[in-house]
């Protein structure tokens, strides 16, 4: 975990809301200058802090809606800093707890030199990034309507359905499938209607970020491809979701954002059971698991080296094992602009 401990003049701390704000100003000595609720408004907060611009740090702690905030002080260039939401377990304890409280506990970290530092994604690939989430989304939604489709299939102990609902051929006279039964019927075609709704959307939307990311980083993309079993959106998924490798100082580094390796606990020379499984990105971290399935498919090599590791480690762990190796791959292609090397990881 890395933290802010860069001095500065003034110090603000914002408890952000979608409609309002609560600021909180120290100055280098700890006293308090400014600590009132605004509204969310870039006018209301630049005038807040006008007598404290010179030598400011702002800090926030990482919300849905921190994007205007970033974005307004880079435009006023005023230093910006944005708080690791699950590492600000200060501002959550206490007896009491409220936003003028929050602002607060927020600035003091900043102060301290003990603000968990998350972040501040660019301002150029962060919607293709968002929309990018946003198609995971749509999909998982298509898939739990196929579901529902194979479920009522097996409620009413029809026949098992022939090829997979995901292809819009295997769909064609489902209705029939289903009996006589009306409401049955009804129920099947409003999952079909959306299914199509959502492939044609979720279609369109791929076109879209296959056309950004050459724009935003085509070479990285394109060396992810060369890893067998990371295809068009896992590469998308980790170009936009890394952003670039040179924010991690180590392989480590990254393993651990990516959620590929768990933290170790001690206390007085005995170890706790590993934690911090969902500190990271879990979009990284499905990429990954989703790439070392499909290494091993049609991957004679890739499958020997899989049962070397179920050897050592167990089915279990096993595929997480694997999931870190590439993760690992990855970390170095993009360092060293290099693509995939079978020969390397298969040594390894």
């Amino acid at each position: 975990m890395r933290f802010y401990t860069t001095q500065h003049t003034f110090y603000c701390g914002v408890d952000l809301h979608a409609k309002t704000m609560y600021v909180c100003i120290l100055d280098d000595t700890g006293e308090i200058r400014l600590h009132r609720n605004l509204p969310c408004r870039p006018d209301a907060f630049l005038r807040a802090i006008e007598p404290f611009r010179d030598g400011l740090i702002v800090g926030v702690e990482c919300l849905f809606c921190w994007y205007w905030l970033a974005d307004l002080c880079a435009d006023e260039e005023i230093d910006f800093v944005l708080g690791h939401a699950y590492y600000m377990k200060a501002i959550h304890g206490g007896k009491s707890k409220n936003d003028r409280i929050d602002s607060r506990k927020i600035v003091a970290l900043l102060r301290g030199g003990t603000f968990p530092m998350a972040y501040v994604y660019p301002r150029g690939m962060r919607a293709t990034r968002d929309l990018l989430r946003r198609r995971l989304h749509f999909v998982r939604k298509r898939g739990e309507l196929l579901a529902h489709i194979q479920n009522t299939n097996t409620q009413y102990n029809l026949e098992p359905l022939e090829g997979r609902l995901a292809y819009a051929g295997n769909r064609e006279g489902l209705l029939e499938h289903f009996g006589d039964q009306e409401p049955v019927q009804m129920s099947i075609a409003a999952d079909l209607a959306m299914i199509d709704t959502y492939d044609q959307t979720i279609h369109e939307l791929e076109l879209f970020l296959a056309a950004s990311v050459r724009e935003h980083d085509g070479s990285s993309y394109h060396l992810l491809r060369t890893v067998p079993g990371i295809g068009n959106i896992l590469a998308l998924t980790m170009v936009y979701e890394i952003h670039t490798i040179k924010r991690f100082p180590s392989d480590g580094d990254f393993l651990s954002y990516s959620r590929l390796v768990k933290g170790d606990r001690g206390s007085a020379g005995k170890k706790g059971k590993p934690g911090g499984g969902k500190m990271g990105n879990a979009h990284l971290k499905w990429a990954f698991s989703e790439a070392a399935a499909c290494f091993l498919i049609a991957n004679p090599k890739g499958q020997k080296l899989f049962d070397q590791l179920v050897k050592e480690h167990g089915k279990g762990k096993a595929m997480g094992v694997l999931a870190a190796k590439l993760g690992r791959a990855v970390y170095y292609m993009l360092k060293r602009k290099e693509p995939f090397d079978r020969s390397r990881l298969l040594a390894a």
